[in-house]
């Protein structure tokens, strides 16, 4: 191409051709291989001198810490327990009793409650009816067995022709809700076990009807769990001396979770009707 083909107007306008195209920096005459390894002289140089040493490698986590050691948490104090029985051993009537709970300070789950709840149902009865422990309906309206497990319970009982307006009176081994719902501490249950078990001996019920398995394992002194005791007749001793037949069974919470288990607790309602019958009291 000479010259004269090539006129400065037409390099003005190769020009902007370049730069409408993203052309917009001049190379030399010679192409770059931008793929072409590097010559060794110019890695070595590139390197810095501490780089021809390996450096130690880097731990993926930092090594655990030994464990701190902490006191142990303080229980309540087993006197409480103490403290409650001779305060319940000196109530000779339901009322004194109820009286002496309601004043009663040793408990720290009475200052988490709404109210105290202590008993529904006929004082006398011939079926007490012990559970575990007060719900939020309970603690809202301060009687046991009121909400929705309540309500079943008393549709339980009325299919074997009983009610807590005649023939059922209703305790639990706890006089407060826990908050949450939690499930009791030990020493908890000790100092409120205290006052249900001089409950049942001023009560003097012919049957006892143990509802859960944390009522169960409180009251028969036991570790074996609801599901094995379940529906097995047993004899409760009281500090007294006395003896009542005591019939372990579902809590009318847990057959609401797992309706299968209402036939099981059926066949319990049966042998308690049947024992009753037996006692001469239907």
């Amino acid at each position: 191409m000479n010259e004269a083909a090539f006129a400065p107007q037409d390099a003005a306008a190769l020009l902007r051709w370049y730069v409408d195209h993203g052309l917009d920096e001049a190379i030399g005459e010679e192409a770059i291989d931008r793929f072409a390894l590097p010559p060794p002289a110019a890695v070595a140089a590139a390197l810095p001198p501490a780089a021809t040493a390996p450096a130690a490698p880097t731990p993926i986590r930092a090594p655990i810490a030994a464990p701190v050691v902490r006191p142990p948490v303080p229980l309540e104090s087993p006197q409480l327990a103490e403290d409650a029985r001779a305060v319940a051993q000196q109530a000779n009537t339901i009322a004194e009793l109820e009286e002496a709970v309601r004043a009663f300070e040793g408990c720290a789950l009475k200052r988490t409650a709404k109210n105290t709840v202590f008993s529904d149902g006929v004082a006398g009865a011939p079926v007490m009816i012990v559970g575990e422990a007060p719900g939020a309906d309970e603690d809202r309206l301060g009687k046991p067995f009121v909400g929705v497990s309540g309500q079943l319970m008393d549709r339980m009982f009325s299919a074997i022709g009983m009610s807590r307006e005649r023939d059922l009176y209703i305790t639990n081994i706890l006089f407060w809700r826990p908050p949450g719902n939690r499930t009791p501490t030990l020493a908890e249950q000790a100092i409120c076990l205290a006052f249900t078990r001089r409950h049942i001996e001023l009560a003097k019920p012919k049957i006892v009807v143990l509802a859960g398995g944390t009522a169960v394992k409180a009251v028969l002194n036991t570790t074996e769990g609801i599901t094995r005791l379940r529906g097995k007749w047993t004899s409760l001793t009281l500090d007294d001396g006395s003896e009542v037949p005591a019939l372990p069974t579902f809590h009318p919470a847990y057959l609401l979770r797992t309706p299968a288990s209402k036939r099981q607790s059926w066949v319990d309602l049966l042998s308690l009707d049947k024992r009753l019958k037996e006692l001469g009291v239907r």
